[in-house]
């Protein structure tokens, strides 16, 4: 039902869906590029230009999802779908599994613990967060795209959560060494454990970062054409 209220180009769209006593079936749009994860393993660390092409179009799904009051609470590169590329080799990605989604009230805090450890936000494990908690995931999904590793690691799920809880991560070596200022400023903003202080997608949208890479003007070309 919340796939059916959303039409946006970077929310994977679903035609139909239909059930008998063995299944329940759901017919979505085809995404040959497979999933943004294998993209990283392949063929990562990305460039910042095309990071930020990534991102713009991810943050312009979310701001839209946050704005009618929607919760991914599970965003990580095996739920951004590739449905191909642009002239300039550019992937257009599609947010995916709204499984764990719910519509959110303003003001009102959630409790369930939901999603994957190495996107998972701080407040979660803490039983207290709202919309956020989504900022949270794509800063930790940022951070991959410019070096093919998590800001926050371990040898298991608990010890990967104890790690978010702290909230340290480097910002200093390499490949960060060699990235720009608004690239590391944005990741700060988005990995910061005050839910108050952490920016909203709205704001991320407007980050100097993506005018450095001109992400909106090749996300709003690719979506006129």
């Amino acid at each position: 039902n919340i796939l059916r209220a959303m039409d946006h180009p970077g929310v994977l769209k679903i035609f139909e869906f239909y059930s008998n006593k063995q299944s329940y079936s759901i017919v979505t749009e085809l995404c040959p590029g497979g999933e943004l994860f294998d993209q990283i393993i392949n063929r990562g660390p990305f460039n910042e230009k095309y990071s930020a092409y990534i991102m713009y179009q991810l943050f312009s799904a979310v701001n839209y999802c946050h704005k009618m009051h929607i919760v991914h609470r599970d965003l990580k590169p095996e739920n951004i779908l590739i449905v191909s590329k642009d002239k300039d080799g550019y992937p257009i990605i599609k947010v995916c599994d709204f499984g764990t989604s719910k519509m959110f009230e303003r003001g009102v805090a959630e409790r369930k613990i939901v999603g994957s450890s190495y996107y998972i936000a701080p407040e979660v494990l803490n039983k207290n967060y709202n919309e956020k908690c989504d900022i949270w995931s794509c800063g930790v999904i940022m951070y991959i795209l410019l070096s093919q590793r998590p800001p926050f690691g371990g040898r298991d799920d608990y010890e990967i959560m104890e790690t978010v809880k702290k909230g340290k991560y480097d910002l200093s070596s390499p490949p960060f060494d060699t990235i720009s200022e608004n690239a590391k400023d944005l990741i700060k903003k988005m990995l910061t454990i005050d839910v108050n202080k952490r920016i909203n997608a709205e704001e991320v949208l407007n980050h100097p970062w993506f005018k450095e890479n001109q992400s909106k003007e090749l996300f709003t070309k690719v979506n006129n054409t």
